[in-house]
Order: C-alpha cells, then structure tokens, then sequence
C-alpha cells in the first residue's frame, strides 16, 4: 500500500501520484457534495448562506478571506477545513517543508534525492500537521512568516550563501497544506507585501537569496469588517489576490442560537446534583442575545457574540446549581431568578452605548425581561392563564426567588389547578419540583411584565412578591 512506502522507489511503485493542494481539497469536496455530506461538522446556521460560498471557493481553487464581526465562527471554519486533506500525505524524511517526494523544492530534498536516489526516505504526515496559523498581530516579521537567517547555522561554519543557512517561516513549513491567517488588517502593510508572491506566484523569497521556493499552499485569513473596510488597514494588492470573500454572520433565528448553545455550552451538572436547562429557558438566553444585536443601546460595530449565548446558559446553569447545593436539591432546574446572574457573564462581552454613567446595568435588565415576555408569549396563551390573573385578583400572593425552595414553589399549583396546565406544558412532562417551581416562577414573571400581576422585589436579594393589580 502507498502508506507503507519506506523510500521513493517504493513510493513510485505503489502508483500514488502528486496532487497540487487545491486540487486535493477539491476532489475531496466533489466527493462530500456529491454525497449530500456537509464540507464538516459543528458549524451551525450557515448551511444555506455561508456554506455554498465557500464550497464554490473551493471548488474554484481560490485562496479565501472571511470576513465578520467575532464569534461567528470563522477560526473554526478555516481549522475544519483539514477534513478536506488526505489523511496522510508522503513527504521526503526530514524535509522542514513538506517536500513532495515527485517535485522536491528545497535543497536538504534536492541533495538527497541526488545522493540516493529511489533509496530515499519517505515519511508520512498526517493531515493534522499540514495546517498552520498565525494570529496577526503588529510586531508579526517577516521572519516570523517567510524565512530569516539562522545565525547557528552560519556559525557551524556555512557560507551565508548556502541555503542551508535559511530558517524557514511558517508558509514555507506548511507547504502543501492550508495555512490562516487571522485578523489579517493588523499585520503591518510591509508585511502584507511580503505575502503578495505567495498569494500569485506561488513563491517565497528569502532576504537577498537568489533562491525560489515555489510553494503549495491554500492561503485563509480572517478579518473584522470594521477593520477591513473602514481603517482600510489591508492594501488593495493583497484584497485583490483573494480569490473570494465569504461574509459571515450571527445566527438568523432563535432556533440555531438554541442548537449552538447546546453543542458548545459545558454541562453544570456535578455529582449526584442534575442540572436540566428547560427549552423555555433556553429560548430567554438565545433571544436576549438576539435583541441585543438589533438593540440601539449596544455597540453593533464591536458585534454580540455566540459565544455570549454560551456564557450565558453556562452561568446561569452555574448560579442555579449554587442554589440548589445551598438547598440541599438533587435536581435543579434554571429559574427567573437565576437571570440576576447573566450580568457578570455579558458585561465584558458587550459594549453598552449610554448618555448616562451607571445606565449598563439597567440596560441589560430590560434586555431581560423583554427576553423573558418575548418567550412568555410564545408558550403561554392567554386563555390558560385567564383564571390564574383572576385568582391574584382574588387575593393570592406568591412569593419566589432564590430562598424559596423548589417543593415550596411548585406547590402553588396544588393551590391554583388553573396554573397547572401552562406549567406542565412549559416543564416538557417533567414533573419533578424543581422543573414545576421553574415553570411557577416563570409564568407568574411573564404575567407580571405582561402588565397582568403586579411584583414587589427587594433589591439585591432575588426574593419577589407576585400579588394582583388591583
């Protein structure tokens, strides 16, 4: 078999034959496209906007940018794109460049191709190691990503005029494979023009070393609109050698924010204690990061990441699972109280615009509750609730918060049928305490920020007091 292959010769004999990079990841995208497979797997809410792009970008053999604002998933996108590698790949052994076997480029392959012949080394490298990165950053080199001197090599006594004297950068070592770039505005223009030979010749060139590397490479980059075209930080040469730019977005609807949450966000439940974040409660947590982004109190340019949504059902799960510990509960479930503690998790992921100084938090209180009463009108209808509002008219008074246990809470509907069927709709068949006395708190909030129940609330403390309007 051609993995097996020890040296050239064997290689030769085994039929494997040398494919540029594009046109590997290419065949390799024909195969999934054509088998109704996704490119990959894990990236969600770009199946019919992001994902045909860039499967014509690959398709087409282009270099690719990706532009959008944070957490939308672009670093993933390009790291996922290894899957459209072969699995193994043969290289000549010891090459610091991957060099193709058929095709050597460097002078340690050169040399020793000429030296053994069909007796020469191969070694196999797994599609894994054919991906490099930088970060762009401003004090990046061109030593960094081309090449430099090494001044150990000239002092073992090589002439400077020897390649051999070169310390490759990171293009060179991921030749024949994908190398990113990300938030590429802030690598220093003369630095930008160091990578125009390899986004169209295909080279490298090394200080004043009469030597040319042609490379195999798929160049990926990322960059933040507000960079790329605003500060016009990238020069136009390199834009222009960027075969295609694919824009990425946030999640169109509450539904894809909900699925990302749960692939991405860890588990709180510890031990003995289980910890179940009911789809209600979910939806609050997608649907406040949802208005965020359309909300004129928040930075849009600085954007309102996925990665707030996971935080977010990550602490609030937290701050449940505390109150169930200091309850002595084995089964939590997430209540309205519990949302108190989504403002540690979204005040440094969010840039709050306000005329008034202390306003942040205010601001994202009413994000919220209009989260929460944008949930609650979805599942509850309003003739399953008509008799609970005339109930509290009647004179019922319902206390909730973080010092009422789950038992005490879910009680209220032994006290109140009527409240019994909008909780066990919304609690899914769950019908433990802790998933009922969610529900409880939940439909008394709703009734209270539709205007239905009035609520007294001591500051500071979570504790709440429901009782009628009149």
């Amino acid at each position: 078999m051609a993995n097996r292959a020890a040296t050239l010769g064997e290689l030769k004999a085994s039929g494997w034959q040398s494919t540029p990079v594009k046109e590997e990841i290419r065949r390799n995208a024909v195969e999934r496209i054509a088998s109704g497979q996704p490119l990959f797997e894990g990236v969600l809410g770009y199946e019919h906007t992001v994902m045909p792009q860039l499967e014509n970008a690959l398709l087409a053999g282009h270099d690719i940018i990706f532009l959008g604002e944070r957490g939308q998933a672009k670093t993933r996108i390009i790291r996922s794109l290894t899957g459209l590698l072969d699995e193994w790949l043969p290289i000549i052994a010891g090459s610091e460049i991957n060099d193709d076997p058929y095709n050597p480029v460097s002078k340690h392959a050169r040399d020793l191709i000429v030296e053994l012949g069909d007796a020469t080394p191969v070694a196999w490298v797994h599609r894994g190691e054919r991906f490099g990165e930088k970060l762009a950053t401003p004090d990046t080199s061109i030593a960094d990503l081309i090449g430099e001197v090494d001044p150990i090599k000239v002092a073992e006594g090589r002439y400077l005029s020897d390649e051999l004297t070169l310390h490759y950068g990171l293009v060179p070592r991921t030749n024949r494979g994908i190398f990113a770039i990300n938030e590429i505005p802030d690598l220093a223009e003369r630095i930008q023009v160091g990578l125009l030979n390899v986004l169209e010749e295909r080279d490298v060139q090394i200080r004043g070393y009469k030597i040319r590397l042609p490379l195999d490479i798929l160049l990926v980059a990322s960059a933040n609109p507000e960079d790329y075209t605003n500060r016009g930080r990238i020069i136009t040469p390199l834009k222009d050698r960027f075969g295609s730019q694919i824009r990425t977005h946030y999640p169109l609807d509450v539904d894809t924010e909900v699925a990302i949450m749960r692939q991405e966000a860890r588990a709180a439940s510890v031990g003995d204690v289980t910890v179940r974040v009911p789809a209600y409660i979910e939806r609050v947590v997608a649907t406040f990061s949802q208005l965020a982004r359309a909300s004129n109190h928040v930075n849009q340019r600085s954007g309102v990441s996925v990665r707030l949504s996971v935080s977010n059902v990550e602490v609030l799960a937290a701050n449940a699972l505390r109150r169930g510990l200091r309850a002595g509960e084995t089964s939590v479930v997430p209540r309205v109280c519990d949302l108190a503690a989504l403002a540690a998790s979204t005040s440094g992921k969010v840039e709050i615009e306000s005329l008034e100084e202390g306003r942040e938090g205010v601001i994202l209180e009413n994000l919220v509750k209009a989260a929460v009463l944008a949930v609650f009108k979805e599942h509850t209808p309003l003739d399953q609730i008509r008799e609970v509002v005339d109930a509290f008219e009647a004179g019922l008074v319902a206390h909730a918060g973080e010092e009422v246990a789950s038992g005490e809470l879910a009680r209220l509907t032994d006290e109140l049928p009527a409240l019994r069927t909008a909780v066990i709709s919304l609690a899914g068949g769950d019908e433990s305490p802790a998933a009922i006395a969610a529900a409880v708190e939940f439909v008394l909030e709703g009734l209270h920020l539709s205007k239905r129940l009035n609520k007294d609330g001591v500051s500071g403390s979570g504790a709440a007091t429901y009782r009628g309007r009149g």
